[in-house]
């Protein structure tokens, strides 16, 4: 199957180009103007932004968390994806205590091999850290191609690891060319100040909000900084939402030091004031909260400013029947937020046509930068000759509105409803393959594949 895309402007992270794409089986075989070769389908995009596929590395399907799941499983989830331009996620396999990592990775396989429509990988959650588990992380580099390995500095008792298994496991992974990638907030600030809101009877969402304060997540992000710095282990912090933390990662810079940085749409757009809307606020209960007016400031600059390298979901979804489990405390809340499918498209509005980015800097965050931060660049992140053929063909003219009665994840609110956007998906391509077109999915599941990915080597 032969697939050429004509006229349309393409934009990478380092390029704007009106030109033709020529894709044969899976890759982009040819890129340049008026291309002599015939193909088994065209598709006109005059008028319209091509960009690579989106990739977001920070999503949790079908994951257990509080006592149940998220709403949206690999096969659900990914094809939300894809309806909004992302063509690959990262998801988070989280290790059990008291157990290997092998027996997380055998688990999470269980859920999302044969299930999932768009490509994918994982990244592995060490919350166990010990000599055996020390002897698996050479085996998930070199093996499974697994290359980044997430630790919490929070959630105590289940999934949370001290700075002594940190500076172990940072020591582990830097030898065999591997990244850390940290959810960094002091846990037990937060488990006390949580424990002293409940025995106080401060039981609604807003508490979640207020037990989690700016210092907990710029302490904890200087503390991490410092641990990468003292290792030389590559660091990566997801989430990212203040301008206390930032300002952490700002000082590293002072000492010649690299930290890599992730923040998420909801904290570029949504601030913590929907906390005050009773227990409607528990849409919005995720970890960390939603900050302040001057912190979607900050996450813009940084961004501009090459500190903020990628933007993700953290995409967590829970029906509204699984979110009235803490109706009567605020602790009992599941975490998270439905976003998968939005990323792309509130990216644009609200940061391109705004003149908040420009279209570059756009397809560095929304694609390029995680494709070379986690080891998968120029294979994917690009369009680019031999690269995976994942690309997006975007309307920048078309008007349209967010609902959850017209979106494709698997949750019966959104986040972001009634919101007015201008740019949207129109047709997606995944590996040489029309994925999305009229508003359809054209792949079962099965076809998104598995990932491997390269030790920690390219640099942004």
């Amino acid at each position: 199957m032969s697939l050429s895309i004509k006229n349309g402007r393409i934009i990478t992270a380092d390029a704007d180009q009106v030109a033709d794409i020529f894709i044969e089986g899976e890759t982009i075989r040819a890129i340049g103007k008026d291309l002599p070769m015939k193909a088994d389908k065209e598709i006109d995009a005059s008028g319209k932004l091509v960009f690579p596929g989106g990739i977001d590395p920070h999503v949790h399907l079908d994951m257990p968390f509080m006592g149940t799941f998220s709403s949206d499983n690999y096969e659900t989830g990914t094809r939300a994806a894809l309806f909004g331009g992302t063509t690959m996620v990262i998801d988070f396999i989280l290790q059990r205590q008291g157990n290997s990592l092998h027996a997380a990775l055998d688990e999470w396989r269980g859920r999302s091999n044969g299930n999932c429509v768009g490509d994918y990988s994982f990244h592995m959650a060490v919350t166990d850290f010990n000599e055996k588990t020390k002897a698996e992380i050479r085996d998930f580099i070199e093996k499974e191609g697994i290359v980044s390995f997430k630790t919490f500095m929070a959630y105590k008792g289940a999934l949370m690891i001290d700075d002594r298994q940190m500076i172990g496991l940072m020591e582990e992974v830097k030898k065999h060319g591997g990244l850390i990638n940290v959810h960094a907030t002091n846990g037990d600030m937060i488990d006390y100040l949580v424990a002293k809101h409940r025995a106080e009877e401060k039981l609604a969402p807003l508490y979640h909000y207020l037990s989690q304060p700016e210092i907990t997540e710029a302490e904890a992000a200087e503390r991490f900084a410092d641990m990468s710095f003292y290792t030389g282990c590559p660091g990566y912090i997801v989430h990212l939402t203040c301008e206390g933390a930032l300002n952490a990662v700002r000082n590293a810079t002072r000492r010649n030091q690299k930290v890599f940085v992730e923040t998420c749409i909801q904290y570029l757009l949504l601030d913590a004031s929907l906390y005050e809307r009773d227990f409607e606020g528990a849409k919005w209960v995720m970890s960390p909260p939603l900050r302040e007016k001057k912190d979607q400031e900050t996450l813009w600059a940084g961004i501009n400013q090459g500190l903020v390298e990628v933007v993700a979901t953290d995409h967590c979804p829970f029906k509204w029947q699984q979110k009235l489990m803490g109706k009567n405390d605020f602790s009992k809340i599941p975490n998270g937020h439905p976003a998968i499918e939005n990323r792309m498209e509130l990216l644009f509005s609200e940061g391109v046509n705004k003149g908040r980015i420009t279209l570059n800097k756009y397809v560095e965050v929304a694609s390029t930068n995680a494709a070379k931060i986690f080891g998968m660049f120029p294979q994917k992140g690009t369009i680019a000759v031999g690269s995976d053929a994942d690309i997006v063909i975007f309307d920048p003219k078309e008007k349209h509105s967010i609902s959850a009665k017209t979106h494709h994840m698997n949750v019966d609110y959104s986040a972001y409803e009634g919101w007015e956007l201008t740019g949207k998906v129109k047709t997606v391509v995944l590996r040489g393959q029309v994925a999305i077109e009229n508003n359809n999915c054209l792949l079962r599941k099965g076809y998104g594949r598995f990932v491997k990915r390269s030790k920690v080597s390219q640099r942004i």
